[in-house]
């Protein structure tokens, strides 16, 4: 039996004791435990003075990387080897998945991000925390919600409809939270339409608790916290770091002078207790480091994506092809971003040193970027350039200010291409870079992002043939960054940033204005081909079965991202051309066919219908296009789908158009305008009534407003009993 915390005990227990641990009740059998930053590795701070210097862990690739893979197994394989380091450690939670949406490629913490696409982000994210918690260590959703950008990020208020953000903005976050029950869901810094996440009784308690059942608790931020006796009262838990000796009194003071119900922070406590005891069931445990260097390399590889192959350049031959190496990136890699996430590796493979090792050609290297004449002499002698550029630096806490290539490395590109037609760039960045113009003056490009500690290793991989690129991009590269959906409104101003795309994030918004792109969402290119067969759909209760087969068409094994978008032609409101709905990344081997099956759940068809307040998903005969990116479209079919009951009450505000939108709204009004044209009321509303072109012109005018007009059958008393008898 647990003993009764009093006040002051369940005020300390809902604020840390120090950055990463919470407060110890002895008199209850509660101790401290461990709680330290992820989401890509165990950052177990190393020395009190330094906040970002860590214990060596494996840094496996952050989620720009391992979001290119698009497959959930990977996800769900770092998950359980990021649970085994963290009971080596013994961490209680490990501060992730972060599954905020990249609404701008400015971002500076879309290196931590998985993806514009909600779908995308939540069937990985719910993955990665299954394979975290199967350990029985806790996970933290972040960042609850709308957190898009690191300018003003602990003041900015987030302005957006509700129909946006619950269909983009908490979408990833409703589905990791019933699908995979993390620990902890931490609330973000930021304002969402004026109140803070961290006070954000709608968020917090009727979204997160009462509609989407989330049984665990909510922690802050470090620091988001403004006001801990409102933010107890919205229904945040743990306030961190700690100690905060003045925000535990004011708890105290406001449950004793009643400004806070005593069952709020006794409920926070409670929660508080439930994490404490259920991390102390976990036993201490152990991790090969090797092994899990091994799986960092595995998904580096299958994250790489190759943008571009001119030619059949790559895969470069072990031998007889001698390489020019030119870029400080390949000797001294950038592997992940700078902030919070930061971690100290367990070991550090370079690209020059596992290109070196994996051909017995000559190999020349240059450092580049500050002394290009040596790189361009190298790349004049050798058969091969290979380029390596991309992002100097991109950290928590401020955006990107430019899409651009730094100019060093944008000369580096233009004068190697100008003496080798043989030029391959290698990208390493932690968000989308453009391409244009220089792309047009290389034959291969390869997108390596930020890839962790064994990034090195996979590069070398993919270059030479031992793994086929299967990457996929999981967000769009444009062609300019004036094109984007969010551009007009990022990152805002005067404490506020409007959200004016609306549903129109990224691809979403690129299809609707058919804007020209460099890269679009879903692409990535193999070493092999892929055909695809007809596409079959079959509808059930729980949502669509999609079957397409898919045939290796060239003469490697590889793997296939398959991807199925939907749209609903005709729908009643708003929607983007295709939003992808489902996907799976599919091994087949040379010559062979492999049936795919995609699964959409129903609840992924609904749109939020602002005038009922819930999810419904629209009658109609829906588009599924099936493909390998949202401009590649292979098979197409259609299914009807039976649609949720969703009629709107009608009222007196209600207009002409709407009322005879309605089936029973159209009868009754019919039969009163049908009385008036036969002779009720004075002519001019029997010529209203007779005339179709005036009756179309009355279509926007709510319903009292008829009473306006001379010799109206539209009493008060004929008003009531119109509504009585359509809504009854």
């Amino acid at each position: 039996m647990n003993p009764e915390l009093s006040t002051a005990e369940q005020a300390a227990i809902t604020s840390g004791s120090d950055f990463w641990s919470t407060t110890a009740v002895e008199s209850a059998g509660l101790p401290a435990i461990t709680v330290t930053d992820g989401p890509h590795g165990v950052r177990m701070q190393a020395a009190a003075g330094d906040l970002l210097a860590g214990v060596p862990a494996t840094c496996f690739p952050p989620a720009v990387a391992s979001a290119s893979t698009w497959d959930p197994e990977l996800l769900r394989r770092m998950g359980e080897a990021l649970g085994d380091e963290c009971r080596a450690m013994d961490v209680a939670v490990l501060l992730g998945p972060g599954v905020n949406l990249k609404r701008s490629p400015l971002g500076g913490r879309n290196f931590e991000y998985f993806s514009e696409d909600p779908i995308l982000t939540g069937v990985l994210a719910t993955e990665w925390v299954r394979g975290l918690q199967s350990k029985g260590v806790g996970a933290s959703l972040k960042h609850f919600a709308v957190n898009s950008q690191e300018t003003d990020r602990m003041r900015v208020s987030a302005d957006l409809d509700e129909r946006t953000l619950r269909e983009m903005y908490l979408r990833a976050f409703h589905r990791v939270v019933t699908k995979a029950q993390p620990w902890t869901v931490m609330c973000a810094y930021n304002r969402v339409n004026g109140v803070y996440a961290s006070e954000h009784h709608w968020l917090l308690t009727e979204v997160l608790r009462d509609e989407w059942g989330f049984e665990g608790l909510v922690v802050s931020d470090w620091g988001a916290v403004v006001d801990r006796v409102a933010a107890v009262r919205a229904g945040l838990d743990l306030t961190m770091p700690g100690p905060d000796a003045t925000g535990d009194q004011a708890l105290a003071d406001a449950v004793a002078d009643g400004t806070l119900d005593a069952a709020a922070l006794r409920a926070s406590a409670d929660l508080v207790r439930e994490m404490i005891l259920k991390a102390g069931q976990r036993e201490a445990g152990s991790y090969d480091a090797a092994a899990h260097h091994d799986l960092a390399r595995e998904i580096a590889g299958r994250a790489i994506v190759l943008l571009k192959n001119d030619g059949g350049l790559l895969p470069l031959r072990a031998e007889g092809q001698s390489i020019a190496v030119l870029g400080e990136f390949a000797r001294t890699p950038r592997y992940q971003g700078g902030g919070s996430s930061q971690i100290t590796p367990t070991r550090l493979d370079d690209a020059l040193t596992q290109i070196q090792a994996s051909t017995s050609a000559a190999v020349t290297f240059a450092a580049g970027y500050d002394d290009p004449a040596e790189a361009v002499e190298a790349a004049r002698a050798s058969d091969v350039a290979l380029v390596f550029v991309g992002t100097v630096h991109e950290t928590e806490g401020a955006d990107r200010d430019s899409l651009d290539l730094p100019a060093e490395h944008l000369a580096l590109i233009e004068q190697v291409a100008a003496v080798n037609p043989n030029t391959i760039v290698v990208l390493s960045n932690g968000a989308v870079l453009l391409t244009s113009p220089w792309e047009a003056r290389v034959p291969a490009i390869v997108e390596g992002w930020l890839l962790g500690q064994a990034g090195g290793s996979a590069i070398a991989d993919v270059l030479f043939g031992r793994v086929d690129p299967s990457g996929r991009l999981a967000e769009t590269i444009p062609v300019r960054i004036e094109d984007h959906p969010s551009y007009l409104d990022f990152p805002g101003e005067h404490g506020h940033v409007r959200y004016g795309e609306g549903l129109h994030v990224g691809y979403r918004g690129f299809d609707a204005r058919r804007t020209a792109v460099s890269y679009p969402f879903g692409f990535g290119l193999s070493y092999t081909t892929f055909s695809y067969g007809v596409a079959t759909v079959s509808s059930s209760p729980a949502g669509l079965e999609i079957r397409v087969p898919v045939t290796n068409t060239g003469g490697r094994d590889g793997r296939e991202v398959v991807q199925a978008y939907l749209s609903l032609p005709g729908s009643a409101v708003r929607r983007a051309p295709r939003e992808l709905k489902a996907f799976a990344s599919v091994p087949v081997a040379a010559g062979q066919t492999v049936d795919v099956v995609l699964h959409v759940e129903r609840d992924d068809l609904a749109y939020w219908d602002t005038r009922l307040d819930r999810w419904i998903v629209e009658d109609g005969a829906y588009l599924v296009e099936v493909g390998a990116s949202s401009r590649d479209i292979r098979a197409t079919a259609t299914q009807h789908v039976a649609g949720d009951p969703a009629r709107v009450p009608l009222t007196a505000e209600s207009s002409v158009g709407e009322w005879f939108a309605d089936p029973r709204g159209a009868d009754l009004l019919g039969e009163l305008f049908a009385s008036a044209a036969a002779g009720a009321g004075d002519s001019t509303m029997a010529a209203m009534a007779s005339d179709p072109g005036m009756l179309m012109m009355l279509n926007s005018l709510p319903l009292s407003r008829m009473a306006m007009f001379p010799g109206s059958p539209f009493t008060a008393a004929a008003l009531e009993g119109l509504l009585k008898a359509v809504n009854d």
